[in-house]
């Protein structure tokens, strides 16, 4: 199912023992687009703790409105117990590292694919222990990406800007961003647009900029994304289509050989 960050945020995290808190932002990876960690606002059970919770221990989701929660495979005591983080400083890998084995995750940098030997979330505890046995990290810079931080960010086409992110779509099958929601107000007052990461030309994060090789007017003429209607496939087919792409759903085919 494809949810919206904001639609996510403020979910409350129920732990296999009692409350932990609720969802207050969300980690991805910039090489895959990919969340890697979602964290916690623990309220005061564990005041000054930056929590955070892998989409590996995450069970069930229920995103409907008057239910907003979502169930975590851990306790309070693992959770409590976990490497502590500095809220103000970047994310290293020696830290991921060491969190991975307190809670026996599996490391997804071990791999090519978005989850390391994997396209989807192994949920399967048991494969956990053979898997990435003698797996090397994989090459390439490390950089974890807030998308707090990121909302806001400019996006550029090739004869100027269009808008800026207001939110990300998520899948929560895979945890990859599938789409960035573009505010056109200053271009296009009162409409949004989806652009996949994928189509994306690069990124320029020290100046919080998103270019695309796409003109104003082609993703003017893009269909129109509406937050009133739910995001079926049949508007992703014709929004791949309009640009062009191939649906990532034709990958995920493939790797469930499906095809």
């Amino acid at each position: 199912m494809l949810c919206t960050v904001k639609t996510l945020k403020g979910c409350r995290l129920n732990s296999l023992d009692g409350v932990i808190g609720r969802v207050k932002e969300f980690y991805f990876d910039d090489r895959h687009w990919t969340v890697r960690y979602l964290v916690a606002d623990t309220g005061n059970w564990l005041p000054g703790r930056q929590v955070l919770i892998s989409p590996y221990s995450l069970v069930a989701i229920n995103s409907d409105i008057d239910k907003q929660q979502i169930e975590v495979d851990l306790t309070k005591k693992q959770i409590e117990d976990s490497p502590p983080i500095d809220s103000d400083q970047p994310i290293s890998r020696q830290f991921e590292q060491d969190f991975s084995k307190h809670y026996d995750w599996p490391m997804y940098w071990c791999g090519p694919y978005p989850w390391g030997c994997d396209r989807h979330i192994e949920r399967d505890h048991e494969k956990w222990k053979t898997s990435y046995q003698g797996k090397k990290t994989s090459p390439g810079d490390h950089h974890l990406r807030s998308t707090q931080a990121v909302a806001g960010y400019h996006i550029q086409a090739l004869d100027g800007e269009i808008g800026h992110i207001e939110d990300f779509i998520i899948d929560d099958e895979t945890w990859a961003i599938r789409y960035l929601v573009v505010n056109t107000h200053n271009f296009w007052p009162g409409n949004k647009v989806l652009i996949s990461p994928q189509w994306i030309e690069s990124v320029s994060w020290h100046r919080s900029e998103v270019h695309l090789n796409l003109s104003r007017e082609t993703i003017k003429q893009s269909p129109e994304y509406s937050e009133q209607f739910l995001l079926t496939r049949d508007y992703e087919t014709e929004l791949h289509r309009y640009y062009n792409r191939k649906g990532y759903w034709f990958e995920d085919m493939v790797a469930g050989g499906s095809l």
